[in-house]
């Protein structure tokens, strides 16, 4: 039987959804592609890390977090390094990267990224910031090395948005893409119409985890600059970083806005763009008024949706209604699921 052995950098609500899918489906991965998946390594800022070249007990790991925050006390003698000392040190044949993204150029998450490549390890990046910020060379490191680097989890939780473009569209090219990638702004947008006030819709989204620390990252588009980065650079060959977006949020955005579009037929949207303009990808994030029959127009709570315009096929509309922190997990196993495959 061929063994799989992963380390996790990071391991918040996306790594342990993964975590409890990797155990679910541990026996049908042994029986039908005859691989023993074992994680040797977990690293966090607050509990710890874990390094065991056997196999970290992951039933275990979770339970001791649910019933107490921390990794298990018997297994203390191996919190003893950090994320780097793992992408550097321990033996693994895949890291996945999900440390907190850092919106200033994601420097401490690209080390991790490429010392794994560098080492020849594939690499499952559910950070967008890497890919926001180094996808260029990221990516030819792996070519290089002959390295998968993989990152279906970090645009609408793992909806399998870049395997339809990488897989199922050959020899297609990618001329736009538009679309509602920040879940927290659409539901903003949605309070701000049924008249709650800003602050309580954030209050709301607080409580339910699906904010960013820093609210202001969402409201003034910062995120979404991340996210259309990512999509310009892995759909359309752009070199783009956040600073080259063009960006307006909707912090300013009021509920007399709101009614005076809806007067005109229209709802407010975030929307995310990139494309081509005399041959170079460019790419925009700002406030847009759009038919109240478009449908866009019927993205709305937390949900998210991005069209694909190519050359060949048309335009395609992919919508993620209602996500789970499972969507985020699986968006990690199933690009797990494509190295296996091809092993």
């Amino acid at each position: 039987m061929k063994k799989l052995n992963i380390a996790l950098l990071g391991f918040g609500s996306a790594g342990q959804a993964f975590a409890k899918i990797l155990l679910e489906k541990k026996e049908q991965i042994e029986k039908e592609y005859d691989t023993s998946v074992n994680v040797v390594a977990i690293t966090t800022k607050t509990r710890g890390n874990l390094v065991d070249a056997w196999g970290i007990d992951l039933e275990r790991v979770l339970n001791n977090i649910q019933e107490t925050g921390v990794f298990p006390k018997s297994q203390e003698t191996m919190l003893q390094r950090n994320a780097l000392d793992v992408a550097e040190t321990v033996e693994y044949d895949v890291l996945v990267e999900m440390t907190p993204l850092e919106f200033a150029d994601s420097h401490i998450a690209t080390d991790h990224v490429m010392t794994a490549l560098k080492r020849g390890k594939h690499v499952i990046c559910a950070n967008k910031g890497p890919i926001a910020w180094h996808y260029k060379e990221l990516k030819e490191l792996a070519e290089e090395k002959g390295s998968k680097f993989l990152f279906e989890a970090i645009l609408m939780d793992g909806t399998p948005v870049f395997k339809i473009v990488r897989e199922n569209l050959p020899l297609c090219k990618v001329t736009e893409v538009k679309g509602i990638l920040n879940s927290t702004t659409n539901y903003v947008l949605k309070g701000l119409r049924d008249g709650k006030e800003m602050k309580e819709v954030i209050a709301e989204l607080k409580k339910r985890g699906v904010i960013e620390a820093n609210p202001n990252n969402d409201l003034e588009g910062k995120e979404a600059a991340v996210k259309i980065a990512i999509v310009a650079n892995a759909m359309m060959g752009a070199n783009l970083t956040p600073k080259d977006i063009d960006i307006t949020g909707i912090e300013n955005i009021t509920k007399k806005d709101i009614d005076e579009a809806l007067e005109r037929g229209n709802v407010i949207k975030l929307m995310c763009s990139a494309y081509e303009e005399d041959g170079v990808v460019k790419a925009k994030v700002a406030p847009e008024e759009i038919d109240r029959f478009d449908v866009f127009a019927d993205v709305n709570g937390t949900s998210t949706a991005i069209s694909i315009t190519t050359d060949l096929m048309g335009t395609m509309m992919i919508i993620e209604d209602s996500p789970s922190i499972v969507q985020a997990g699986y968006g990690i196993f199933s690009d797990l699921m494509t190295i296996i495959k091809d092993m």
